[in-house]
């Protein structure tokens, strides 16, 4: 079976920082693309931020820029995502992904995806 466990959520303040880690088990996903999604409360499900199979190349949304870095290391997992200078809007059920092809998984169809890790941030 295969299975995406995500964890590092928590409560933090604005400003400070966290880190996600998304562990696999079930399958080698060494040739997948990973990535992150987040949903806040009432709104729709929304890219974060995705990673080459090989680590080499990443992808942001504007909103994190510059404040979030996806890595892995060389096509293993686990798959980590650092959040600094976190805002409130930032807040959301953070979900790990995984698709073979990136360009599906940037555009919203994956093929595995975890059960989430919350996270909060207060103003």
């Amino acid at each position: 079976q295969v299975q995406l466990v995500e964890s590092g959520g928590g409560l933090v303040q604005a400003g400070g920082s966290l880190r996600l880690s998304c562990a696999a088990s079930g399958r080698t996903f060494s040739n997948y693309a990973m990535g992150w999604f987040r949903q806040a409360p009432g709104k729709e499900r929304e890219f974060v931020a995705a990673i080459s199979w090989s680590g080499v190349y990443t992808y942001y949304a504007d909103s994190v820029k510059g404040r979030f870095t996806i890595s892995r290391d060389r096509a293993k997992i686990p798959v980590y995502l650092q959040m600094n200078s976190l805002k409130p809007e930032d807040t959301a059920v953070y979900y790990c992904v995984a698709a073979a092809l990136m360009v599906r998984l940037r555009g919203g169809s994956y093929d595995d995806w975890g059960q989430g890790t919350q996270v909060t941030v207060s103003s």
